[in-house]
């Protein structure tokens, strides 16, 4: 399995997702022009796509849904018009190709937000941006991904001190709004387990965030409560540059 992540925040979301003949798309939030060639990037077209995900019905997840065929669009009951997707349910695998797919509970002001936990047949991988917390009940399922894809929002100082309102400052920290860097890491430290590989942090805000504020913040965290961070490959995605992880097949 390996993951390829073409962009990752407020304006435009698309992660593809591989194993050996099945490829996945997480959320199309971007133009057509950027998925093809973040696609290119790893050697695969649109017509290589064989199932899209979607994990809520906000704009920077479904911009561009116009482009995908609804055929292979699955998505949790009102995300997406019910004529444009295959509904799935919560905490119920489904199958696409080599994938199991399960989609779980998080929390957002959207229509039955969503993240997913997706196996081969030798990996996981668990991806989950877009939610104020981590929903502890869903840890059983969820435990020890080979991959984590986690949201690290926003570092709260740096939100404060924006120009934006006080009501979206307030949204965005709430329960239903997005992890904050240290929130995330705390989620993250009870996901991961000695399967887990790599950690991806996921959906930094451009004004409120940067990667060396998130990557600080999951050290102190991990320091904090005695996990060596080291033993972890732990980078950050990003709005405007592809970010590859998991087995990517090497030609010999």
């Amino acid at each position: 399995m390996y993951f390829h992540i073409i962009a990752s925040g407020s304006k435009g979301n698309a992660t593809i997702v591989v194993s050996n003949k099945t490829v996945l798309l997480i959320d199309m939030g971007i133009t057509l022009t950027r998925l093809e060639e973040g696609l290119s990037e790893i050697n695969l077209t649109v017509n290589d796509i064989t199932g899209a995900l979607f994990t809520h019905g906000h704009t920077d997840h479904i911009a561009g849904l116009k482009f995908i065929s609804p055929k292979i669009m699955y998505a949790l009951e009102g995300t997406l018009p019910s004529s444009l997707s295959n509904v799935v349910n919560l905490n119920q695998p489904f199958n696409v190709g080599d994938f199991e797919i399960t989609p779980i509970e998080t929390s957002h002001d959207a229509t039955n937000p969503c993240a997913y936990l997706i196996k081969d047949k030798e990996e996981s991988l668990f991806y989950m941006t877009d939610t104020g917390v981590f929903l502890e009940h869903n840890l059983p399922l969820v435990k020890n991904p080979t991959y984590l894809i986690i949201e690290s929002n926003h570092d709260i100082r740096m939100l404060l001190n924006t120009n934006r309102t006080f009501e979206l400052k307030n949204r965005i920290m709430s329960d239903k709004g997005h992890l904050c860097n240290e929130d995330s890491a705390i989620a993250a430290i009870s996901i991961i387990g000695d399967n887990t590989k790599e950690i991806v942090l996921a959906h930094l805000s451009e004004e409120a965030n940067t990667p060396e504020v998130a990557l600080e913040a999951y050290q102190k965290i991990f320091k904090h409560f005695g996990v060596n961070i080291n033993n972890y490959k732990v980078r950050t995605a990003w709005q405007r540059q592809s970010l590859s992880g998991g087995n990517y097949p090497h030609e010999d």
